[in-house]
This record gives C-alpha cells, sequence and structure tokens, in this order.
C-alpha cells in the first residue's frame, strides 16, 4: 500500500518527520517498505497484512497514525446536494445471488462533463503510483485509496434497460473488460449485468462496453459488498488481478459501502459537474452483527509480562474505535468498529493494547510465564525417522505441496485420479496438489545436480493429498520418502535400519509390483505383517529423462500412520537366548526374475517353529549357472527356547525348506 503524505494531511496534522512516522508505523505493525519523494509529495510504501484490509486507504493508515501520536482526525462527512427525478425513476438493480453479494448501492449523476481531472487529484493518484485517466474514473480510484471500498462507475446510457442485475454468469457468456481482453465466464462466476449481457466481474474488473468515455453524460456510481472466496475464485481463474479484486478478497467495512458512493458522488459534481439525483438503490442493506469482547485485565499482565493500567488499556482501546460495552472490577468489554472484523476474541484485544502501548516498553529480561510440555508419540516416532535417516547419510528436505500437474501422480500400483488443482496467482505451473513426496524430491535432486551436486540423497515427512469424490475433502496423508542414488537392496536396508530403531517386531516383506513411476522388475511393495507400509523401487530410466536427472536413483515411500501405529519407543528387556542358535546357509538356484520376497515367504512357511531369523546375503549370477537363472545365497537361524538344538532337527526343518522351494519355483541346491 503506497500512501502519499500530502494526503494524509487531509485528515489530520503531521507535524512529525516521515522518519519518526514509519518507525512507529513499522513496530506497530505496519512494516516500512520504503519511501521517496515525488514531485514535492513523499510516496511511503507500507506492507500492509492481510488481516488489516482496513489500512487500504488513506483514511484507515489515518486511524492508526491519530492512536499512535494522540492526534485527532477528521474524516470527511459528505453531503452532496440532490435535484431532480429520484434515482428509482431513473435505473434499478436486482440482486440474485444475495449470499455472494450482501449489499448493493447505487447512485446516478445526470449531465456530468468528462474530462481530465484538476491538477490536485491526478498529483495525488500519481504519487501512489495511479495513472490518471478521467475526472469520473479518477474519482472512483481516489475513493478507493481514500476509503479502502473499491467503487465502479457506469455509463448509464450504454446499459441496455438502464438498470443492473447481479448474477452467476451463464454458459457461454463472455466479457470484454476494460483492458480489452476477452474472458470466458462460468456460472460459478458473479457478473454484474445489464438487461441482456455481462457488464463486469463482481469485485473484479468493469466491463468495456459500458466504460466511461467522452462522449459519456450519465453516470451510475456503484459501491456493493461482495463475497471474498467468489471474488478470489474468478480473479484466479481469469488471471485477472486488479486493486478492487485485492481489496475485496479481504473483508473491507461493511459500513463503508454507502459512505463511499455518497463520497464519489460528492467528488463527481465537484470536477466534474452535473446533478445528483436524490435517494439511493440500497439493496441487502443489512449490517453484520459485531459482537462484544470482554478483555480480562489480569490476561495482560500474564500474556504480555508487564502491568497496564486500566485508564491507559481503555484509552487505547477507545482510540483505536472500539466502543465501551460494559465492564466491572476485573474486566472491560467493547465492541470492535465495522472496519475491524479482525477483532473477534480476547487475545485480539491484548495484541491491540500491546501494539500501540508499544512492544519496546516491555522489557528484554521481563519474564513471561512458560510451561514446558513434553513431545507426544508422534513427535518423538518422527524424531527416531529423522536421528535414522540422517545417520544413514540423507539430508532432510521441505519441498512446496503443489507441483506441476505430470508429477503429481501417486507412487502406487494402479490407475491414479487425476489431482486436485489449486488457481492461484503465484506459481501458475506448480498448480496441483501432489499425492506423493517422491517427484518433490527428485525436483530437487535435479537442482542439485544441475548445480554440480550428485549426491544430494534427500528425505521428507511431509502431507499427500489423494482426491475422493466431488465435493469431498482429500485424503490428507502424512509420509515419509526418500530418494538417493543408492540401488534397491541400499534403500531396503535404510527401511530395515529405521524399524529396527523403532523396536518394531512384525516382519518386513517385499513383494514385487507394478509402479508407474519405478522400472519394471525393480519395484516393490513394501508389507509389515498384513499392513501395506509403502512402495519403493529404482526410478524408471524414462522418468529419469524426464525429469532431467542423469544420474540413477531409487525411492521409497512410507505411511507415516503405519510406523506410528506400531512403533515401540520405550526400550523392552528381553533375556539374552539361554541356549546357541544354529546357523545354516543355503545357495538355492530360481529363475532369475524371481523376487527374493517370495522365495522368502516360502522359506518362513516351510522351516517350521524353530526358525528365528532370515538373513538375504548375496546373489550371484553367470559362472556355470544355466541361462535364466540365478544363485539366492540366504542364512536360517533356528533356536529352542528350553533346549539345544539337535543336528537332525535343523537338517529336517533346511530339507523341508529344500523341498518346498523345489516344489513352488523348481528351485536345486548349487553345487
Amino acid at each position: 500500500m503506497i500512501v502519499s503524505w500530502n494526503w494524509l494531511t487531509d485528515y489530520l496534522r503531521l507535524d512529525i518527520s516521515v522518519e519518526v512516522l514509519t518507525e512507529r508505523l513499522t513496530l506497530s505493525g505496519l512494516n516500512l517498505e520504503d519511501f521517496s519523494d515525488v514531485g514535492g509529495d513523499i510516496a511511503i510504501d507500507l506492507e500492509v497484512t492481510s488481516n488489516r484490509a482496513d489500512c487500504l486507504g488513506h483514511i484507515g493508515l489515518a486511524r492508526e497514525v491519530s492512536v499512535l501520536f494522540e492526534k485527532k482526525i477528521c474524516v470527511p462527512n459528505p453531503e452532496p446536494p440532490t435535484s431532480g427525478p429520484p434515482v428509482g425513476s431513473i435505473t434499478g438493480v436486482a440482486v440474485e445471488e444475495p449470499t455472494l453479494c450482501p449489499r448493493f448501492t447505487a447512485r446516478v449523476v445526470s449531465g456530468v462533463m468528462v474530462g481530465p481531472s484538476p491538477w490536485w487529484m491526478r498529483k495525488r493518484l500519481e504519487t501512489i503510483g495511479v495513472r490518471p485517466i478521467s475526472n469520473i474514473v479518477d474519482v472512483t480510484n481516489y475513493v478507493m485509496f481514500e476509503c479502502g471500498q473499491p467503487l465502479h462507475a457506469y455509463d448509464l446510457d450504454r446499459l441496455n434497460g438502464r438498470r443492473l442485475v447481479v448474477r452467476r454468469a451463464r454458459p457461454g457468456e463472455k466479457l470484454t473488460a476494460i483492458n480489452n481482453k476477452v474472458y470466458d465466464l462460468t456460472p460459478d462466476m458473479l457478473a454484474i449485468a445489464d438487461a441482456d449481457r455481462p457488464v463486469g466481474l463482481a469485485g473484479v474488473m468493469g466491463g468495456l462496453d459500458t466504460e466511461i468515455g467522452p462522449g459519456t453524460s450519465n453516470v451510475l456510481i456503484e459501491s456493493a459488498r461482495f463475497d471474498p472466496i467468489s471474488v478470489r475464485r474468478t480473479s484466479r481463474a481469469l488471471a485477472l488481478f486488479s486493486p478492487s479484486s485485492f481489496r475485496f478478497e479481504r473483508p473491507i467495512d461493511p459500513e463503508a459501502t454507502e459512505w463511499a458512493n455518497r463520497r464519489c458522488a460528492e467528488l463527481i459534481l465537484q470536477v466534474a459537474g452535473g446533478t445528483l439525483h436524490p435517494g439511493r438503490i440500497d439493496v441487502g442493506a443489512h449490517r453484520p452483527d459485531r459482537p462484544a469482547i470482554t478483555l480480562r485485565l489480569g490476561q495482560l499482565a500474564r500474556i504480555l509480562g508487564i502491568e497496564i493500567d486500566r485508564a491507559t488499556v481503555a484509552r487505547i482501546l477507545t482510540a483505536l474505535g472500539l466502543e465501551p460495552a460494559g465492564s466491572d472490577a476485573t474486566s472491560l468489554t467493547f465492541r470492535p468498529p465495522s472496519w475491524r472484523s479482525d477483532l473477534e476474541r480476547e487475545i485480539d484485544l491484548i495484541e491491540e493494547v500491546a501494539r500501540i502501548h508499544g512492544y519496546d516498553h516491555i522489557p528484554e529480561d521481563r519474564a513471561v510465564p512458560l510451561s514446558s510440555t513434553s513431545r507426544g508419540h508422534r513427535e518423538r516416532v518422527e524424531g527416531v525417522i529423522r536421528e535414522t535417516m540422517i545417520g544413514a547419510g540423507l539430508d532432510e528436505a521441505a519441498t512446496f505441496s503443489l507441483v506441476e500437474e505430470r508429477l503429481a501422480a501417486p507412487m502406487a500400483p494402479g490407475p491414479s485420479r487425476p489431482s486436485l488443482r489449486v488457481e492461484h496467482s503465484s506459481r501458475r505451473r506448480e498448480s496441483a496438489l501432489r499425492q506423493s513426496l517422491v517427484p518433490s524430491l527428485l525436483t530437487a535432486r535435479q537442482h542439485n545436480e544441475a548445480h554440480g551436486q550428485f549426491d544430494a540423497d534427500l528425505f521428507e515427512i511431509a502431507n499427500t493429498y489423494a482426491p475422493r469424490s466431488e465435493g469431498v475433502l482429500p485424503d490428507e496423508r502424512t509420509r515419509l520418502a526418500f530418494v538417493a542414488g543408492r540401488d534397491f537392496r541400499g534403500l531396503k536396508g535404510i527401511v530395515e535400519t529405521l524399524l529396527e530403531r523403532l523396536h518394531i517386531a512384525k516382519p518386513l516383506s517385499a513383494l514385487p509390483v507394478e509402479v508407474p513411476m519405478l522400472a519394471t522388475g525393480r519395484a516393490a511393495e513394501l508389507r509389515l505383517g498384513d499392513a501395506i507400509l509403502g512402495y519403493m523401487g529404482e526410478i524408471d530410466p524414462a522418468q529419469l529423462e524426464s525429469l532431467e536427472l542423469r544420474e540413477a536413483c531409487a525411492a521409497t515411500e512410507l505411511e507415516l500412520d503405519v510406523l506410528l501405529r506400531e512403533a515401540v519407543l520405550v526400550a523392552q528387556n528381553r533375556p539374552m537366548p539361554p541356549f546357541p542358535g544354529v546357523v545354516r546357509d543355503l545357495s538355492l538356484v530360481v529363475a532369475r526374475d524371481l523376487p527374493w520376497g517370495e522365495l522368502e515367504a516360502v522359506v518362513r512357511a516351510a522351516a517350521g517353529p524353530r526358525l528365528e531369523a532370515v538373513d538375504y546375503l548375496d546373489t550371484f549370477e553367470g559362472g556355470n549357472l544355466p541361462e535364466g537363472t540365478q544363485s539366492l545365497h540366504f542364512g536360517m537361524t533356528f533356536r529352542h527356547p528350553e533346549r539345544t538344538l539337535t543336528g537332525e532337527e535343523v537338517e529336517a526343518a533346511v530339507k523341508a525348506v529344500v523341498a518346498a522351494s523345489e516344489e513352488r519355483f523348481g528351485a536345486r541346491l548349487r553345487g
């Protein structure tokens, strides 16, 4: 928000330097971006947070200055003279969507002379970076930047039927906006129409066909309130942004609507002449309720760490425009002004008192009572995960939830549903909510490669968003994903280490599966007992090429909920086995495409109850092995809890494993 110093002096006396003014504003929450001299005026650029829409106009900022420096403020009270037939006999307004347009006011000025604005108005608009156009248009801009309420002026004679209808756009309708671009409208957009066609997009921009021009004689002034979400959706869907939409997307003062219309009519009479017709059209004039808020005085000292006397608290809140609504020995009750819709709770009033009283009045060494809290189960599990990942040589990443459409698919087998899209202005390409973390991490890895860092092994704990049925919020799941320039076994080792660190006793199995993002035959579904833990595998070469990754890598994505459910964070005492275990190694020759996970499942089922562990050791191919085969080398540990196993018992279990493997896979012992 750029503010004119000279303009501010219309409302209060500024007998301070711009440095003092901007420093105090910054300390109260309106950060200074810059200020500069513009032809004898000073343009002050302030950062206005989204909750302070009241400061998107010079009057709102003047209110802040008046409170901070205890100055009297003078706000214009427009009372333009009227004559001629009443406005209701000249035009009409119908609001078909009252929920999207809570209030619509209109006035008519006839017999105007369109021309250049007076020097003082042009100068003020130029100071804040607005290009003067004509006296009528400049007045609507001037009033918007004065009070924060956007307005629009129509050439009444170019409105078919000489009336306005606030309705949803109809399928196939188009609008040529005042920027000379044609926009396709949809029924979820709120349009301002005449008797036949749209003449403006509510809260966003007016239409070219009814704009003010040199031949305009009769002007209809619009000042209205629109639903902020509706304005935001329309603006982003059409990539059409304006100072009006910027303000309407925020909660503007509901009681400024009629004032702004009156003020606009008054200034038009001053700079363009004409006759203001008596009365106004005012549809949906209901004012929103302003519930009272009670401030317990004891909370000030508890939260701020300093005492502020009752009289000072009352003075600050009253100066900010709050109306006293009751009090007792320990509290004060106030009703916020219409322009401060952000004041809803007691803590909001405490913040107002603190920032006006001055954060610099709170000593740095003043003790503020704090109470420590213990970490919950989830925080502790995530802590172990981070320690394990970092110990395995991975770095934690933080990536955006929004990705390109081509990167939004889930890392899972089977067809996927189209991702949810978010229309926004800042990142036009990344508009889809991701269903997997892996593409985000691969993109980060590619960025590192492009800058010469080829060993960026990354992990992330974050949310994914799977679409559900129409109108239902997405299935939002937290997952752990990591990518690394390692092979399948390297990543599986990280998963096994993680399960060990979390003291998860259920067996981990890896079953072959086809996943679009992963290479054929190099992907697996990870199961923890009967639950699907996630998926892992080596990235398909086509995906690597698409992402411009030069180095091969593999990826894993795990369901955090499964880890949270199974993790045991308190170390469990287990006695050492009193009897020795017996280890037997086997090398079985099987088909080259047989996954280890399938063989492991058969081994566990056939080995009997005394099998304690199965450990994969290595794979051998070539040599004297037949074409198309491989030798899987693994170890088995057997143990009896009450005695030492005999050699015959162990050999019987080994023979059972060999027999089951031969029957199921045609396996044979490697000689």
